[in-house]
C-alpha cells in the first residue's frame, strides 16, 4: 500500500502546473517549432502556441504537441496545428503566425482530470489520492448520452474536452493506472495500480445507470466487455508505445495486438 500511496503522489504532482517554453526557432509552413526545454518533456502532451501581438496582447494560434525531447541539447520539436476552438466566421481575422519568441504553454488542463474506472471502490481509491480537479464521470455519462454512444469513442472524449476544459485523463485497467492527455490521447504515464476488483460496471463507474443509445452508427451497441474496448482505444492512438505492446501480449488479447506497428505485429 505504501508503493501504491507513492506512485499516487508522485502522479498528483508531475501534472500540477502548465509549463512555458520560448520558441527558438518556428517553420510555419512545415508546422513545427523548436523550443528552448530545461526539463525533460514527454511525447503527447497537448498545449497552445501563443502570439504576442502587442505590449500586454497576445492570441492563441495554434494547437500544440510535444512530437521529441532531445537531451544533448535541451530542446524540444513542437508539432503545430491549426486552432479553431474560439473560431468565429463574424469576427475579423488577424494574419499573425507564431515566431521566434513566442511562447509555446504545455499540460494545459491538467489540474482537471476524468478517471475512468470499473467500479465505484477502485474510483473513489483513485481519487482520493491523487490531487487534482476530479471531474465526476456522471457528466461524461452525459455527454455520452447526448452522443448515443454508450460505447465511448475517441470523439466522445474530444466533446469532454470541449464541454470541460478537462486536460487529463485516467484509464484503470488490470491492476494498471494509464495517465492520457485528453486530447492527444498519448499515454504519459502506466503506473501499477494493484487494488482488488470485485466487479466491473459498464461501461464505467458513473450513478447514472443508463446510457441513451442512438439507433445506429459506431459507439450505438452496448459495450460488450470492458477492458478489451479500452485497450484497443489505448492501442489506437498508441500503436509504437513498447509498454503497452507487452501489456497487451501478456494479456492475449491478439485481435488488438496486431494493430500495433512494433515487435512481432509488424
Amino acid at each position: 500500500m505504501k508503493y501504491i500511496l507513492l506512485f499516487l503522489f508522485l502522479l498528483s504532482n508531475l501534472f500540477a502546473r502548465e509549463i512555458d517554453l520560448t520558441i527558438l526557432h518556428v517553420d510555419n509552413q512545415k508546422h513545427r517549432a523548436i523550443v528552448q526545454a530545461p526539463t525533460q518533456l514527454q511525447k503527447g502532451i497537448s498545449g497552445f502556441g501563443i502570439h504576442f501581438i502587442a505590449k500586454n496582447h497576445t492570441s492563441i494560434l495554434a494547437n500544440v504537441v510535444v512530437k521529441e525531447y532531445f537531451e544533448n541539447n535541451k530542446t524540444a520539436l513542437i508539432e503545430l496545428k491549426a486552432f479553431n476552438t474560439l473560431e468565429n466566421n463574424a469576427l475579423p481575422k488577424g494574419e499573425w503566425k507564431l515566431q521566434k519568441g513566442d511562447i509555446i504553454v504545455l499540460a494545459v488542463g491538467y489540474s482537471r482530470a476524468l478517471l475512468i474506472a470499473p467500479s465505484e471502490e477502485i474510483y473513489h481509491k483513485i481519487t482520493s489520492r491523487i490531487k487534482v480537479q476530479w471531474v465526476h464521470p456522471d457528466l461524461y455519462a452525459t455527454v455520452l448520452s447526448f452522443s448515443g454512444h454508450p460505447t465511448p469513442l475517441k470523439s466522445d472524449f474530444d466533446a469532454m474536452l470541449d464541454a470541460t476544459g478537462t486536460g487529463l485523463l485516467f484509464i484503470y485497467l488490470n491492476q494498471k493506472l494509464f495517465t492520457l492527455d485528453m486530447k492527444t490521447f498519448k499515454i504519459l504515464a502506466i503506473n501499477d495500480a494493484p487494488f482488488h476488483q470485485k466487479k466491473t460496471q459498464l461501461p464505467f463507474y458513473s450513478r447514472i445507470k443508463k446510457i441513451e443509445a442512438a439507433w445506429f452508427g459506431e459507439g450505438s451497441d452496448e459495450m460488450e466487455s470492458y477492458a478489451p474496448h479500452y485497450y484497443d482505444l489505448l492501442v489506437t492512438y498508441n500503436p509504437e508505445n513498447q509498454s503497452l505492446y507487452k501489456i497487451i501480449k501478456q494479456q492475449k488479447l491478439l485481435k488488438i495486438l496486431q494493430k500495433f506497428t512494433i515487435g512481432d505485429a509488424k
